[in-house]
C-alpha cells in the first residue's frame, strides 16, 4: 500500500496532464469553447428561475441568489458522478499498454470538476453583484469548503469508477441517480420549509451540508457548517483509504476486465 501511494505521488505530472485534457475535451468541438464553463450554469439558473418564479409564482425575495448557489454547487456533484463512470474505462487503451496506478484517473476527473466549479463561482458572483448582495469576512472559509468538497468528490469518484469497470450498467443509472439527488437536495427549495420528518432526511444528506455552507458564506455572511464538513471530510478520507487499498489489491483484475 505504501508503495502504491508513492507511485501515485510520483505521477503528479500525469495528474496535471489528465486534468488539462479533461478540461479541454469537454468543449473541444464547440464554437464558444471554454465560455461554456460559465454559460452552462447561467442558462440552468435562467430556466429554473423562469419556471419557479415566473410560471409557478414562488420563490420570493432573494430567490435568485439562493437558486444560483444551489444549481452551481449541485452541478459539480452531478458532473462528477457522470464523468467518474468513464474515468477508467475510457483510458482502457493506455492502461493495457503501460502500468499506471488506476486511482489516478478518477482523482484527475474529480480535480477537473472542481476547477469547473470554481469557474461556476464567477456566475454566483455576477448574480450577487446584480442583486446587491455583498459577501462578508466569512468568505475566507471558502478554501476550507473547497478542500472538503474535493475530498468528497474524489471519494465518490473512486468508488463509481472502480465498480463501473466491472459493472458497466452503473453508468446508465447515474443520470437517474443525479435526478433523484437534485430534487432530494435543497437545490431549489429551502430545508426549513420541510415537515420535521422530511427535514431529518435532508439534514443527513451530505449535499445539504455543502449547499448550506456555500449559501452561508455567500448570502448570509455566516460560518459554514464546520462540524458537518469535518465529518464529511473524515468519512471521505476513510472511503479514500479503503478504495485505494481496493485498487492496489485488484489492479490486475481491472486490466483483465478492460
Amino acid at each position: 500500500m505504501k508503495q502504491y501511494l508513492k507511485e501515485l505521488l510520483r505521477r503528479k505530472d500525469l495528474v496535471k496532464y489528465l486534468v488539462v485534457s479533461n478540461l479541454k475535451a469537454q468543449h473541444r468541438n464547440s464554437v464558444l469553447g471554454y465560455l461554456w464553463w460559465m454559460l452552462d450554469p447561467l442558462l440552468s439558473v435562467v430556466v429554473y428561475y423562469f419556471l419557479v418564479v415566473v410560471v409557478l409564482k414562488r420563490g420570493g425575495p432573494g430567490f435568485g441568489p439562493f437558486l444560483v448557489v444551489g444549481l452551481v454547487v449541485f452541478k459539480s456533484f452531478a458532473a462528477n458522478n457522470s464523468t467518474a463512470a468513464r474515468a477508467i474505462v475510457k483510458q482502457a487503451g493506455i492502461i493495457k499498454q503501460v502500468y499506471l496506478p488506476k486511482a489516478i484517473f478518477p482523482f484527475a476527473s474529480s480535480l477537473a470538476q472542481l476547477i469547473n466549479f470554481i469557474f461556476g463561482l464567477f456566475v454566483i458572483i455576477i448574480f450577487l453583484i446584480a442583486n446587491k448582495v455583498f459577501v462578508g469576512v466569512n468568505i475566507f472559509w471558502l478554501p476550507f469548503i473547497l478542500f472538503i468538497h474535493l475530498l468528497f468528490l474524489s471519494s465518490i469518484s473512486m468508488i463509481i469508477s472502480y465498480y463501473c469497470v466491472f459493472l458497466r450498467d452503473i453508468e446508465n443509472f447515474i443520470v437517474h441517480i443525479n435526478m433523484v439527488l437534485r430534487y432530494g437536495s435543497p437545490v431549489i427549495w429551502d430545508v426549513d420549509s420541510l415537515p420535521p420528518k422530511f427535514k431529518m432526511l435532508a439534514d443527513i444528506n451530505p449535499i445539504t451540508t455543502f449547499l448550506n455552507s456555500y449559501r452561508n458564506i455567500f448570502l448570509y455572511n455566516s460560518k459554514p457548517e464546520t462540524f458537518n464538513l469535518l465529518l464529511i471530510g473524515l468519512v471521505s478520507l476513510v472511503l479514500l483509504s479503503v478504495t485505494l487499498f481496493l485498487y492496489n489489491k485488484t489492479e490486475h483484475r481491472i486490466v483483465k476486465v478492460l
